[in-house]
């Protein structure tokens, strides 16, 4: 059994005085692009477009790709007019911001110990900046990207959400490809990291550095990072696993899905999305025209139906023969994919907003008398059986 530790950067592995780092950053870029764009306009374009980051709620599209679209209408200059000068930026100018950070040797020490117990090991930074300045960020910290077998590492081009939205972690989990095992975000900001990893369902463990933080719960497990690998070795493992019981992590997920699917498939080929990880499973093809189909003739239809009526009677559905009968292996996957993506905004926008509604009954053919927050929970799973799926098919594909 293998321990997924999802360990935020900022403070946790790496001291950063961000008070400080972010001017001195958003200076050393602005000169950077000081012939093509002037500070006046170069640094309010980078402050908002960081804002609508951090705001980001749609599981369509990067935060990358979100940022660039406002950023350089903003500022008025081309993309490829600024991208040699901002990849020279991050080669040459970015590092030597380095004198702003300090290591924390007690980090490099759980995060060698954490490697010797074959842990797998995810950066769960806020995804603001690019993966290379991350990449600096973590030398500075004396955790080579190079050399340590890191899982992942969330950055502004591979992830929909921010901390911000709950969804940005159970995302990380869909990218590993829902992996059945313990899992823990470790992390020193209350607000950032502890408090929307626990309403999506993450269990975490609070680095305390400094010893008054402000909290609008029962506090977490916590202390120093030294603690930490004391705290892990004292406790079982297997009680720490990811759950999708709380309204709020049944919605990061659902919100989540989508992100994580067009993540791994938007940029791979159609003939790519035949690919099987089992000769007599479905394809990612007909794995994605099955989501899409369910969320729009299954998922929306009884939600809209329970949430409308007084305990209604929900008629069962055998959906996998659908596959045969309307010919999935020969529909175009992406036109799918795109399809499923704009059913479950549909889906979440109906769920959103809901408080005593979770609650609300029906009666199923098969499965007898549940309530919303039941079924909305049977679609969590369905999610994440299929993201799984597509995952191990990638890896064979």
């Amino acid at each position: 059994m293998k321990l997924t530790l999802l360990l935020d950067l900022d403070d946790t592995l790496l001291d950063t005085n961000m008070q400080n780092f972010i001017p001195a950053y958003f200076k050393a870029l602005s000169d950077t692009l000081l012939d093509q764009v002037s500070p006046e306009i170069m640094i309010p374009a980078l402050m908002n477009g960081t804002w609508m980051m951090m705001t980001k709620t749609d599981p369509e599209r990067t935060l990358k790709e979100v940022f660039d679209e406002f950023f350089y209408a903003k500022i008025g200059v081309n993309s490829v007019a600024l991208r040699s000068k901002i990849d020279s930026f991050y080669n040459e100018v970015f590092p030597k911001l380095e004198y702003l950070t300090k290591q924390r040797p007690d980090a490099i020490e759980f995060v060698n110990w954490a490697i010797g117990k074959n842990y797998r090991i995810v950066i769960a930074t806020n995804p603001l900046f690019p993966l290379k300045a991350i990449h600096h960020r973590l030398r500075w910290a004396g955790l080579d990207p190079e050399v340590i077998p890191f899982s992942h590492i969330t950055s502004y081009e591979n992830s929909h959400f921010t901390k911000e939205n709950d969804s940005y972690f159970p995302e990380i989990l869909g990218k590993l490809g829902w992996v059945d095992e313990p899992v823990i975000m470790v992390g020193n900001d209350f607000k950032m990291d502890i408090e929307p990893a626990m309403r999506s369902g993450l269990p975490v463990y609070w680095i305390k550095y400094k010893e008054k933080q402000a909290k609008d719960c029962a506090e977490p497990p916590q202390g120093k990072i030294k603690d930490l690998q004391t705290w892990l070795e004292g406790i079982p493992i297997d009680s720490l696993y990811h759950s999708i019981l709380k309204p709020s992590s049944l919605l990061a997920m659902l919100r989540s899905s989508p992100a994580v699917l067009e993540g791994k498939l938007i940029n791979i080929s159609e003939d790519d999305l035949d690919a099987h990880s089992d000769q007599q499973g479905w394809s990612i093809r007909e794995v994605v025209c099955h989501l899409r189909d369910v969320e729009i003739e299954v998922n929306i239809p009884r939600i809209r139906k329970i949430l409308t009526n007084d305990n209604p009677y929900i008629t069962g559905e055998i959906t996998d023969r659908w596959a045969s009968e309307r010919n999935y292996a020969a529909q175009n996957g992406k036109t799918a994919l795109i399809s499923f993506i704009t059913a479950r905004k549909e889906t979440l926008s109906l769920l959103e907003n809901l408080v005593i509604e979770w609650d609300r009954p029906a009666r199923h053919s098969i499965f007898g008398s549940y309530t919303l927050h039941e079924l909305v929970g049977v679609i969590a799973g369905h999610d994440k059986n299929h993201v799984k799926q597509i995952h191990n098919n990638l890896l064979v594909g």
